[in-house]
């Protein structure tokens, strides 16, 4: 039979290793897969937001969001522009995904060999 001292440090020690086995298991991110989310939310947002608008209907339909067109060549609020839009937030969106579950992935290694 164990003591209450042993059972203690048994207890202490073994939490003492859980976080440092957590932050190894959880650590990554698969930056194609917050790519691709980044891409759909990014897209499909977009693409919701035009056609949205467009039925929505009224005299200055999407004054705001029409200046998009001023960066996103060929987009407009119409039904052919909520297309480019698809495209162009779906791209933008993938892109900006990748970059973040890339720079996440760096601080990580790095944390992990400050260790």
């Amino acid at each position: 039979m164990k003591s209450k001292r042993e059972k203690e440090e048994t207890r202490m020690s073994t939490g003492a290793r859980e976080p440092n086995e957590l932050n190894r298991m959880v650590a990554r991110i698969h930056a194609g897969v917050l790519a691709v989310t980044f891409a759909l939310i990014g897209g499909f947002g977009l693409f919701v937001l035009t056609v949205w608008l467009l039925l929505k209907g009224g005299p200055h339909i999407g004054a705001h969001l029409q200046l998009l067109g001023q960066y996103l060549i060929g987009y407009s609020v119409t039904w052919k522009g909520s297309f480019v839009g698809l495209i162009y937030g779906g791209l933008l969106g993938g892109i900006v995904g990748w970059i973040i579950g890339n720079l996440y992935n760096m601080v990580v290694s790095l944390r992990q060999h400050e260790r």
